[in-house]
């Protein structure tokens, strides 16, 4: 929004700040985490009140968690005010990647309000109908691919496919056209994405910070991407437009380091599915926009590892009527095999910047 102030620039020079995303990104960063700051505690209050007994906690976890009931959830409020807030602010809404990805953002959020409302109402695990849930996960998520698609293709020359293909790290020029199909490839990511997310936030601050991290690492790769002589240089697919979603992300790192304060442990509020739906549409939303849905996959290595784990036991299950892990998602194995919630928070993140780190060193490797 502000920035039409770059108009004025022929009037107050200083104005002209306002046409840089690196100066856009870190005002977004700095104001989404105020939002959290200052409306934080207000919305905490507002939800411990109204929801009573809190988030239920599973009976078969690990008995340190029993500790945390009562803890309120819906955190997630906080974050999507922080991150709306701020985009709304300061990044260019007639850039429809900046749109396509805060529909998904909103969407994703409010499905994951929805399936927290039930739990807490009903105080149980079973909330929103997971066929019901990921079908108008889908429908977003595939409008969203498809504007995208569009744009994609009216930036680049006439009969191009570019919109609608595969890139592939390591190879400059090797991609594939999936052509409408991409919809559904571009879809299942985004999907994916937020749903890996979910799986992951289980410990007080254990998926915040790795979607930081991805945030950053993205929004290294949005910018570069959307900027032709960075693009060329590195010999990566330039993607016009896709800059303006570095200020997105910064509203990401913002809202999550302002969730961080309250969410460290002892956690006074979990973000529930409200959060980890909305920022994990997010990253695989931008991961569309800038085709490095592949790169992803190393960047939030955590999150498909965290997935990888829950798809194991459960197929082994329904095989043999025995388990690979002693509980699952795989994080709930280490605290069972004796670690506490700090190592295997703290070691998760450390496996998440080494994966942030590798997945960033595809863009050089041509």
């Amino acid at each position: 929004m502000l920035i039409w102030l770059v108009e004025l620039s022929d009037h107050l020079k200083f104005l002209n700040l306002f046409r840089y995303i690196t100066f856009r990104t870190g005002a977004s960063l700095f104001t989404s985490a105020l939002i959290v700051f200052l409306f934080g505690p207000m919305i905490i209050n507002s939800l411990r009140i109204r929801q009573g007994k809190g988030q239920p906690i599973r009976a078969d976890g690990p008995q340190t968690h029993f500790k945390k009931a009562g803890t309120p959830t819906m955190g997630g409020l906080m974050i999507l005010a922080g991150i709306v807030g701020s985009s709304l602010l300061w990044a260019d809404l007639s850039n429809v990647y900046v749109v396509a990805t805060l529909l998904v953002t909103l969407g994703f959020g409010a499905i994951g309000f929805y399936d927290d409302y039930l739990k807490v109402s009903k105080q149980s695990h079973k909330g929103f109908s997971g066929k019901a849930r990921l079908g108008i996960e889908f429908i977003i998520a595939g409008i969203a691919v498809y504007f995208m698609m569009r744009a994609a293709h009216a930036s680049g020359p006439a009969g191009s496919t570019f919109g609608s293909s595969i890139a592939f790290p390591f190879f400059k020029d090797f991609m594939i056209n999936l052509g409408i199909m991409f919809v559904v490839f571009g879809g299942f990511v985004i999907v994916g994405a937020g749903n890996a997310v979910n799986l992951t936030d289980g410990l007080d601050g254990l998926a915040i910070v790795p979607v930081m991290i991805a945030a950053a690492s993205f929004g290294v790769i949005a910018y570069l991407a959307g900027n032709a002589v960075f693009a060329n240089y590195l010999q990566i697919n330039f993607v016009p437009g896709t800059g303006e979603l570095s200020v997105v992300l910064g509203a990401v790192i913002g809202a999550g380091l302002g969730f961080l304060w309250f969410n460290a442990p002892p956690a006074a509020i979990f973000m529930g599915d409200t959060g980890s739906l909305a920022l994990g549409g997010t990253i695989g939303t931008v991961a569309v926009a800038t085709k490095h849905e592949i790169v992803m996959a190393i960047i939030g290595g955590l999150f498909v590892m965290e997935t990888l784990s829950v798809i194991i036991q459960v197929g082994y299950f329904k095989m043999t009527g025995k388990r690979v892990f002693l509980m699952a998602p795989i994080h709930h194995h280490f605290e069972k095999k004796g670690w506490t919630e700090s190592q295997v928070v703290i070691r998760f993140w450390i496996i998440a910047v080494g994966l942030a780190m590798l997945g960033l060193s595809t863009l050089k490797l041509r």
